[in-house]
């Protein structure tokens, strides 16, 4: 007798990719600049000088930088010395492990735990993701069990609060905002309005800037000493946002924002549309400042501390 109401079988569940794999996907193009030339130059054969030329250009190319590669040949001609290396096959590991030293002291995770509440002062560039991080910092903070408030700091920008404002209202979080008027005087009374509700963690925006902007720079020193003021010893965290599409840019924007504000620590964005991920290497030798976070996409799980070596793993992978 046929069987009219046969089940049809269970779908498979579709697990979700973990981040070492979306890493792996999003430094896809850095990747074909990077680790697929360098597995055609590690495929065997002899170590020369004409080999070690040819990664030289390799690593230009991903924007590793003059002073960055030159450091990262010189420790791997080392290891080569060392472990009497004779083919090409062998250097791979001998500069993974190299790239993995050079980033590993700067593999700093933030750790908001030392003040209430902990004030974070975001800055960078217009277009470097500021908005889209603090979203996606608010929602990884109250997974950690805290409370957050963010302060719209960029007035001169109205998509600026509306974007903000978004997040906010995704997040539940509570946004400080005002049509115009001082920016300093936005945070001073977000940082004030935290400590009297006894809010863990601020996330106080600032206006895009440009380090050629003398004018504009000194307005974000104003801001950074009217925190002090609302807060003695705030802020906590100075946090420079970075686009990694911008290449060695961004090592001249960390240079200029680290000497007017002291920088302590850094988040590198929208890993994913680069193939100029290489520029982490020449911020490490450049300005060694503590990398906070990565981000590639624009889901709010998007963001994750820097692993330093999951992140070189993902590249020569």
């Amino acid at each position: 007798m046929l069987n009219f109401f046969k089940k049809d079988p269970a779908p498979t569940p579709v697990t979700a990719p973990t981040w070492a794999e979306r890493l792996k996907q999003g430094l896809a193009r850095t990747r074909l600049t990077l680790g697929v030339q360098i597995g055609a130059l590690f495929s065997g054969g002899n170590i020369n000088e004409a080999v070690y030329e040819e990664l030289e250009t390799i690593l230009l190319t991903a924007d590793v930088g003059i002073s960055a590669t030159a450091s990262l040949l010189e420790d791997v001609r080392n290891e080569v010395k060392r472990q009497a290396l004779s083919d090409t096959t062998q250097l791979r590991a001998a500069l993974q492990e190299s790239m993995i030293r050079l980033l590993e002291p700067l593999a700093q995770p933030l750790d908001t735990t030392g003040h209430q509440p902990f004030v974070i002062m975001l800055v960078g560039v217009n277009g470097a993701g500021k908005t889209t991080t603090i979203g996606k910092l608010a929602w990884s903070l109250q997974r950690q069990g805290k409370s957050v408030l963010i302060a719209a700091g960029d007035t001169f920008r109205a998509a600026a609060r509306e974007q903000l404002q978004s997040w906010g209202e995704r997040n539940n979080v509570h946004v400080i905002a005002s049509d115009g008027g001082d920016p300093a005087a936005v945070i001073f009374d977000a940082v004030n309005s935290a400590r009297a509700r006894g809010i863990d963690v601020v996330l106080a925006d600032t206006a895009g800037r440009l380090p050629t902007q003398l004018n504009l720079m000194e307005e974000i020193r104003k801001v950074h000493r009217v925190i002090g003021k609302a807060l003695p010893g705030a802020p906590h965290e100075v946090l420079l946002v970075l686009d990694a599409n911008t290449g060695q840019n961004a090592v001249s924007q960390v240079k200029a924002f680290d000497d007017a504000i002291q920088v302590t620590g850094l988040a590198l964005t929208k890993l994913d549309g680069t193939a100029k991920g290489g520029v982490i290497a020449a911020i490490a030798q450049a300005r060694p400042i503590a990398i906070r976070f990565i981000g590639m996409g624009e889901t709010i799980e998007d963001l994750e501390p820097f692993n330093a070596r999951e992140f070189v793993e993902a590249l020569f992978s």
